[in-house]
């Protein structure tokens, strides 16, 4: 008999209360073992059930959902098909991908592909739409990959467990390795310019590294040193870059471990702390979280998807960004009076959660369980309308991005598997244009989910 069903819980409850008689009598007639009652160190009991239902409905009182009519709802022809793609060996899916790289055989065209990371060091990349298996490629680094990005559609940028960048060709010849990171680099991100390349990696060594890559030798690329390093008190967990919405100059959008904040850095050889925006403004400290991925809408610039560390489910936010002058921090003195009171100050510091408040558009839970060692995951549909996230139960739940509702869940990988990554794009199927998610998880299974209109 399973230690959480409810007559075991009950007989916990009975136990632990000392209603000694109405448990014997309650082991007779529901048929139980005399043992029943008994406590194990972590055992379910219906004091622990009611204490999550308690916190469960608290944190729905901080839900915030829209009010759409429907006209810009959940976009039509979503993926929804599973096709598992063949991979060379067995092992946990931790990256995955969907370049755009120059096609050598084509002059300037272009082909899409996937590419995807595993535990055991491969680096497999797949032809696209037909998902055959390209090259498989183990050299490029002594630990695991954890993140890619593709730099001018031809060379490949690789960061490992063990602290390592490195840049490559697609065919896996390795130009140039750095080893800035003491652990591992979670994430890349990069923006390219007319002239140059900016390049930001977050380690677990606490430390956001920041690049400048000029690639005056295309042949031959080589790393440089950084140009500038952010130094953070707890573990970076997202990068993003994004233009000023003044100036286009770049900005870096930092999050890190155990801070609600979003931090805005200037992308320059001094990397300065502009301002922060907080996504929690009027929370207490029993609702913190990590905003653990972030991703930028594609159709909207000053739109961000967050997902976050929040438990038992994970909480998905859309937020408005709040750029802070390139000039100076945006805090309280930006609008304090200049005779400053201690009741000026708490209306300003009001007035400043006020408006972090009002950036939150959609603050609602995707009912995709987590604990405190997930790795929360969201991608963007291709046309802004909605956010695929992942879980630790296997199933890919899509939330529509104007009102915060789950819309669809997709179930392919192992029931109770985690999925670790999520991507998704447009894909060109002949003359058709399709819209692809691709999720890889610790079931070993990389999977393309296509829309019902691919049959």
């Amino acid at each position: 008999m399973s230690p959480s069903e409810a007559a075991i819980i009950v007989a916990r409850f009975l136990k632990a209360n000392s209603y000694d008689e109405t448990l014997d009598a309650f082991i007779r007639e529901a048929g139980l073992p005399p043992s029943a009652g008994s406590t194990n160190k972590g055992d379910l009991t219906i004091e622990k059930i009611l204490e999550e239902k308690r916190i469960f409905d608290m944190s729905v009182q901080f839900e915030r959902l829209g009010t759409d009519d429907g006209a810009h709802g959940w976009g039509q022809h979503a993926p929804a098909l599973p096709n598992e793609i063949a991979s060379p060996t067995r092992s946990n899916i931790l990256h995955i991908s969907l370049p755009q790289v120059a096609n050598a055989t084509s002059g300037d065209a272009s082909e899409p592909l996937l590419v995807a990371t595993t535990a055991d060091r491969r680096l497999n990349v797949h032809n696209l739409p037909a998902c055959t298996l390209k090259d498989s490629l183990l050299a490029l680094h002594d630990s695991p990959v954890l993140s890619t990005a593709v730099l001018k559609q031809t060379h490949l940028l690789t960061a490992s467990m063990s602290g390592q960048l490195a840049i490559s060709n697609m065919q896996g010849e390795v130009f140039d390795k750095r080893r800035d990171h003491a652990k591992y680099v979670v994430q890349i991100a990069t923006h390219e310019c007319e002239d140059v390349t900016w390049l930001a990696t977050a380690g677990w060594d606490g430390k956001v590294h920041l690049y400048k890559l000029d690639f005056a030798s295309i042949y031959s690329p080589k790393l440089p040193p950084p140009v500038a390093s952010i130094s953070l008190p707890t573990n970076p967990e997202a990068l993003l870059f994004i233009k000023h919405p003044d100036n286009d100059s770049l900005v870096l959008i930092v999050t890190r471990k155990d801070s609600t904040q979003l931090f805005y850095h200037s992308v320059d050889s001094e990397a300065r702390l502009l301002g922060k925006q907080n996504l929690a403004p009027h929370s207490n400290a029993w609702i913190a979280f990590t905003p653990s991925a972030i991703a930028l809408c594609p159709t909207d610039s000053t739109l961000i998807a967050v997902a976050t560390s929040a438990m038992p489910h994970m909480k998905l936010l859309i937020v408005r960004l709040m750029v802070p002058s390139i000039d100076g921090e945006v805090s309280l003195a930006s609008i304090v009076p200049a005779e400053e009171t201690q009741a000026s100050q708490a209306r300003a510091a009001l007035a400043l959660q006020d408006r972090e408040s009002a950036a939150i558009l959609i603050h609602c839970t995707t009912m995709a369980p987590q604990t405190a060692y997930s790795t929360p995951a969201l991608t963007w549909r291709p046309d802004g309308t909605g956010v695929w996230v992942n879980s630790d139960d296997g199933a890919i739940r899509g939330i529509e991005a104007t009102t915060g509702k789950i819309i669809a869940t997709l179930k392919g990988h192992e029931p109770g598997s985690k999925i670790r990554c999520l991507c998704a794009g447009y894909v060109s199927d002949g003359d058709a244009k399709q819209e692809w998610l691709v999720s890889g998880g610790f079931d070993h299974k990389l999977i393309v989910w296509k829309p019902e209109s691919a049959k």
